[in-house]
């Protein structure tokens, strides 16, 4: 490598994963309301009544309907949505990003050609040479180092500077938010929440158990209904505190049908639970949970949990969340943080357990003792519904609506808590399909938001440093930057190098750097550690769905108004079911109970009737396979150290995850 004098100097040289998932399509939002009549008002007025009709009237649930639209954000499935389902992404978009990769692998190849041919006829060219005159294609390759030199490695090396400036940064960032929890662990810092008095048998008010919503939106997920309804009809509350919604937006019958007599079970045996099904499915999960708020007993509660349909709280869920809002009128929200039944099914997992262990025991829980404030997970979280209605209430904008309602709340002064001592059990997206299509939500979304909230970010009477953290922290340095120098420098910057050795990309920088953070991120999950280096690799071939995603929300391609529901495998066994029912049905076979034996039994005669399994082929994925190794083999030449070794084993990974050979594949 040519010796190099720039701003960064540094050393020369198990189970089939079932479900198909469902695709909305939202076109940029422009919503009406509308009332429509419900036929279940009737029944959820005389359980919020305690079993007595109020005044005979029948309440309305407000619906969203797009203007034009009878029935406008139909869920669909991957074999109705095409292209669409398939990539989670529009199709112009898709081969766009995908015809960029292609003209950097063409370059790539060309160049790759060009210097194997200089390397076997001994083109050796020393650079104070070049400006002697030789002869034949020798001539070629000498004017071609000047062409390379004078005008190709410049360009290179300011936007290598640049992205290396915003890794700093963010690595930075992350180092400090490590330093905060080791702090918040040394001085055992956790939020304390006022003691429950004992509720007392002649006096029904007595102590501190308020009325609580408990809300479980679902569509289309047959695999976890069971479960999630029996974990929340078992939570250690007064019955007559607290009432359960289970948010149907199924467009399955059979599935409805189901979850129906699901309820039905539950509501025999004494659950205050009620079944809602909208008649038009706007806005989706936003939609959905707004619809639920706007039912006439919603009047009679004063806080709301959300649960996910593949999430199964503890029984002493809402005893050990809503004690923290006692005398806390200033207090929001509280989170809990999951936990996963699944994150040892395979490789892909196992790397999204260390993921998501960082976000929770490091990023919420710094930014809930330090800033009282982080983004909402969109379920395993008790809000204060004041809060909620003073913030604006469930809008269906963006794709990431718990997130929205986090930033609308923040601005209006609402504290939150994370609680990272209570957790929520759930799953993990079992394919990659599965996951690449959640990732490309949850990236996509932030981005919708941020050009949404900045005027209202900018206008708020917060604190300035409260507006700037949200602004420069967490949008741009966190959902912005990080996806794209990940994708930029190590995908795109480091191969070019490689061709073009006047612009370089120091040591410290590709691995040093990038391994330190990778065992930053691990600490949350120590046993995990023999996964360091696959999570490295895998991270940086995440980047590329990141990376589309982030500009697809940025630029409000079509990609970024999709919404994609992964239905869940079910892991849930027998033993699980079983815990979570009732004592006293524990023993019970009687088809008026829930029969958790057949649905242990059901589970698994579905796991050996599934159909064969396919590997789908991820093209970007492949085309930056062949990028990073061809690059690879250009460092062989040259003799460039550990930036061989790191594009190889880059290489390798997009290669794998290409192929689809990690994780589960769909049917």
């Amino acid at each position: 490598m040519a010796p190099w004098s720039g701003l960064w100097g540094g050393k020369a040289g198990g189970d089939a994963y079932r479900g198909t998932p469902v695709v909305v399509k939202m076109e940029n939002p422009n919503w009406s309301i509308s009332e429509i009549s419900s036929p279940e008002d009737d029944d959820e007025d005389i359980l919020a009544a305690g079993g007595r009709r109020k005044g005979g009237r029948t309440k309305n649930a407000k619906q969203i309907r797009r203007r034009g639209q009878a029935q406008g954000g139909r869920g669909r499935t991957d074999a109705e949505a095409g292209v669409v389902a398939a990539t989670g992404e529009s199709p112009v978009v898709r081969s766009r990003f995908y015809a960029f990769i292609k003209a950097f692998l063409v370059v790539s190849l060309l160049l790759l050609a060009v210097e194997v041919a200089a390397y076997f006829n001994g083109w050796n060219l020393a650079a104070s040479a070049l400006a002697l005159p030789v002869i034949g294609l020798e001539s070629l390759y000498a004017s071609w180092l000047r062409f390379r030199a004078t005008y190709v490695a410049p360009g290179i090396q300011f936007l290598t500077d640049a992205c290396v400036v915003l890794f700093l940064i963010q690595s930075a960032d992350r180092l400090i938010q490590c330093l905060g929890c080791f702090y918040i662990h040394i001085k055992r810092i956790k939020p304390k929440p006022k003691p429950l008095a004992l509720p007392d048998a002649e006096d029904p008010d007595a102590g501190y158990y308020p009325m609580v919503l408990v809300q479980i939106p679902m569509c289309n997920e047959k695999e976890v209904y069971q479960q999630s309804i029996a974990a929340v009809c078992n939570l250690d509350w007064p019955k007559s505190n607290f009432l359960v919604q289970v948010l149907d937006d199924s467009d399955d019958p059979l599935t409805q049908t189901l979850i129906k007599e699901e309820v039905a079970k539950w509501q025999q045996q004494g659950a205050r639970i009620v079944y809602r099904h909208r008649l038009l499915r706007d806005g989706y999960k936003a939609g959905n949970l707004k619809s639920a708020m706007s039912c006439s007993y919603v009047r009679d509660y004063e806080f709301v949990a959300i649960f996910d349909a593949d999430f199964q709280p503890h029984p002493d869920f809402l005893k050990r969340t809503v004690p923290h809002f006692k005398d806390n009128d200033e207090l929001g929200l509280v989170q809990a943080r999951w936990s996963f039944v699944n994150k040892d099914e395979n490789l892909l997992t196992r790397l999204q357990y260390i993921n998501l262990c960082f976000h929770f025991e490091v990023e919420q829980q710094v930014n809930g003792v330090f800033l009282n404030f982080f983004g909402f997970n969109g379920t395993a979280g008790v809000w204060r519904i004041k809060a909620l209605e003073d913030s604006g209430g469930w809008m269906e904008r963006t794709t990431v609506e718990d997130m929205d309602i986090a930033v609308r709340a923040h601005l209006h002064g609402w504290k939150f808590i994370f609680l990272n001592d209570v957790e929520c059990q759930c799953e993990l997206p079992e394919s990659y399909e599965a996951y690449r299509k959640q990732q490309h939500r949850w990236h996509s979304g932030p981005m919708q938001l941020f050009r949404l909230c900045l005027p209202d970010i900018i206008k708020c009477k917060i604190a300035f440093w409260k507006k700037a953290n949200l602004i420069f922290l967490f949008f741009l340095l966190r959902k912005l930057i990080l996806p794209f120098y990940s994708f930029m420098l190590f995908c795109i910057i480091l191969p070019m190098t490689m061709f073009v050795p006047e612009a370089e990309l120091p040591d410290w920088v590709v691995c040093y750097i990038p391994a330190l953070m990778s065992l930053l991120n691990i600490l949350p999950s120590p046993k995990s550690f023999p996964f360091i280096i696959p999570y490295l690799l895998f991270e940086n071939t995440m980047s590329v769905t990141k990376f589309n995603a982030m500009i697809s929300g940025l630029f409000q391609l079509g990609s970024a108004y999709e919404w994609v529901v992964t239905k869940k495998s079910g892991r849930s066994s027998e033993g699980d079911l079983i815990s979570l029912a009732p004592k006293e049905l524990k023993h019970l076979k009687t088809g008026s109970a829930p029969n958790l034996d057949a649905v242990a039994k059901e589970q698994l005669a579905s796991k050996k009737d599934a159909k064969k399994k396919h590997n789908r082929i991820y093209k970007k994925e492949l085309a930056l396979s062949m990028l990073l190794l061809t690059a690879a083999a250009r460092s062989l030449l040259s003799k460039q150290g550990i930036h061989f070794y790191f594009l190889l084993f880059q290489g390798i990974s997009f290669l794998l995850v290409g192929l689809d050979l990690i994780g589960e594949q769909v049917e």
